[in-house]
């Protein structure tokens, strides 16, 4: 079992899936960063860093390769490129990523939740993804989603998902804290 005050949890805070995370981390003593930008507003409220212009063009990329990767178009480019660059601040962060969403029948996942698993895929990263639909969790592993029940190993994870978190995905974020450190502190 990891040491969890060695741990620290990468979000963006925002309603649902990664408040739920950081609520998580707050009770079993984890550190949290979240990252956000000016004139973003976000659930959590703690230990935040807002990214400045310069940082977040660090992760910047192309609205066509996020696209082409997501098989999909985004019709406000400029309003989620934003989202997208702070998402590569989660991820470059931290290591293992595990998200609460929708996994898509071409293997992406729904909404901007779906770019952090992509980027993850992208640095090797080891995934996890708790598909609500499915109420099931599933890891990344020789390019396909497998069954699995991951736990939080290393002193860094990303927790990111949707804003539309249900209570089976409320469980999963908690369950996954207690299979990985135990008791709440």
């Amino acid at each position: 079992m990891t040491e969890r005050s060695q741990v620290t949890l990468f979000s963006g805070g925002h309603k649902g899936a990664e408040a739920e995370f950081g609520e998580n981390a707050e009770r079993w003593g984890i550190r949290e960063v979240n990252y956000t930008f000016e004139g973003h507003t976000i659930a959590r409220e703690k230990n935040y860093t807002v990214l400045s212009t310069a940082e977040l063009k660090k992760g910047d990329i192309s609205m066509e390769i996020v696209s082409k990767r997501m098989g999909r178009s985004y019709a406000k480019a400029d309003k989620i490129r934003k989202v997208i660059q702070s998402i590569f601040h989660m991820v470059n962060k931290g290591y293992h990523v595990f998200a609460i969403g929708w996994i898509q029948p071409d293997a992406t996942v729904k909404g901007g939740t779906g770019w952090g698993v992509e980027l993850a895929k992208l640095f090797n990263r080891p995934i996890s993804v708790y598909d609500q639909d499915r109420k099931g969790w599933f890891s990344w592993k020789e390019n396909q989603w497998v069954a699995d029940t991951p736990v939080i190993e290393g002193d860094s994870f990303v927790g990111t998902g949707t804003r539309n978190l249900t209570e089976d995905g409320t469980r999963a974020i908690e369950d996954l804290f207690r299979r990985s450190f135990g008791t709440p502190a």
